[in-house]
């Protein structure tokens, strides 16, 4: 809400600027050194503008609200990005990723599966260690409720094979986004 009320304030030749498609490599060129970059400066903005770019919310005044709405929900990223690397690797290894594919394509057509499986196996290879740490912490979280952690833990393994696999020099350029065909045949040569 805070971002398209944000959206919502600027003009089109602002919004136009400022806003980038998701898939774009324009997201992950963040940082704080000062340097010209795409985008909308501080400076084009009036000071409203300013101050709706900058209307960040408290979650709660509870401690660890925000943790565990982070960490559950990060249970749902990391392990669709695990089980995308996991199912289409082996159905490429297998033989049968174009009916896995169809499958998947008939059972949830709103996504587009070949776009979802370049982006999320070029996550994991990028901060699959991060990701992994994450995940066990998640784990330990989950195991405090009554349901237990089980599978952020086996995410946070799907995660650390493939982290480890980075460090090994399988992956060609391993920050550099690639079809996931590509990423799959580097980790089935591997073996």
């Amino acid at each position: 809400r805070t971002a398209q009320a944000f959206l919502d304030g600027l003009s089109a030749e602002q919004r136009g600027k400022a806003w980038f498609r998701f898939e774009t490599p324009e997201r992950y060129d963040w940082h704080w050194v000062p340097r010209d970059r795409n985008g909308i400066s501080l400076k084009e903005l009036k000071p409203t503008q300013r101050e709706l770019g900058f209307a960040a919310q408290t979650v709660s005044a509870d401690l660890g609200v925000a943790s565990a709405i982070k960490l559950c929900r990060s249970v749902i990223i990391k392990g669709l990005e695990s089980l995308v690397v996991e199912s289409f690797t082996a159905a490429r290894s297998l033989g049968v990723e174009k009916q896995v594919l169809a499958s998947l394509q008939e059972t949830y057509p709103q996504f587009d599966w070949e776009k979802q499986g370049d982006y999320l196996f070029s996550r994991v290879i990028q901060h699959g260690k991060r990701r992994a740490e994450e995940m066990r912490a998640s784990a330990e979280m989950i195991s405090c409720t009554m349901i237990g952690g089980i599978a952020a833990t086996a995410i946070a393994l799907r995660q650390d094979s493939i982290a480890a696999l980075r460090v090994l020099g399988v992956f060609e350029d391993p920050m550099k986004p690639r079809p996931w065909r590509e990423r799959a045949d580097e980790m089935i040569e591997q073996k």
